[in-house]
């Protein structure tokens, strides 16, 4: 899974992590009322990386969590979803908006493999001082270059170039 191969998700050590990580959500998405250092320290206990300022409002949504690393002063709204079956990287002080979801796991394209019950991952990419709107969708394997914009309810379906400002479906550069 981790390399971006085929795997099963049924496979019984996937489910027992997913059913770790479902317990550390209860305990984060409860955690409204803790301060800011001890919601920190919750997310260390879970993601790969916690940069020091790195912020996710609850209620947050992954899959494993330890596929995730956040930079120093990232910062994560409300209602987030992270498909993290492979890395999904946020850089330093990247602002993601409410209800924004990253898909890292992506399915084979044809049905027999589908049906196999076998999917695959591809690692996602946000650069430093990047911003994405609320309610964005950022589709397997994309990146998300150094202080790019994308705006709010956009698809991005592939790369976005550092300095970028894109918006729509599929999210792409406007003039004016």
């Amino acid at each position: 899974m981790l390399a971006g191969q085929n795997y099963r998700p049924d496979d019984p050590e996937l489910q027992a992590e997913q059913a770790a990580t479902l317990a550390w959500l209860g305990r984060y998405n409860a955690s409204h009322t803790l301060t800011a250092e001890a919601r920190h320290a919750l997310l260390a206990e879970r993601l790969a990386h916690v940069g020091p300022g790195a912020v996710i409002r609850p209620p947050f949504h992954c899959d494993y969590g330890f596929n995730i690393r956040l930079g120093a002063g990232a910062f994560l709204n409300f209602n987030v979803v992270i498909l993290d079956v492979v890395e999904v990287t946020i850089g330093d002080r990247a602002q993601i908006g409410p209800a924004v979801q990253i898909y890292a796991a992506d399915h084979p394209r044809d049905a027999a493999t589908r049906r196999a019950g076998l999917e695959f991952g591809r690692p996602v990419r946000i650069g430093a001082d990047a911003w994405i709107g609320g309610g964005a969708i950022l589709l397997p394997g994309v990146t998300i270059g150094e202080g790019a914009v994308v705006g709010a309810g956009s698809v991005v379906t592939r790369d976005i170039p550092a300095g970028a400002i894109v918006m729509g479906n599929p999210a792409r550069s406007r003039s004016g």
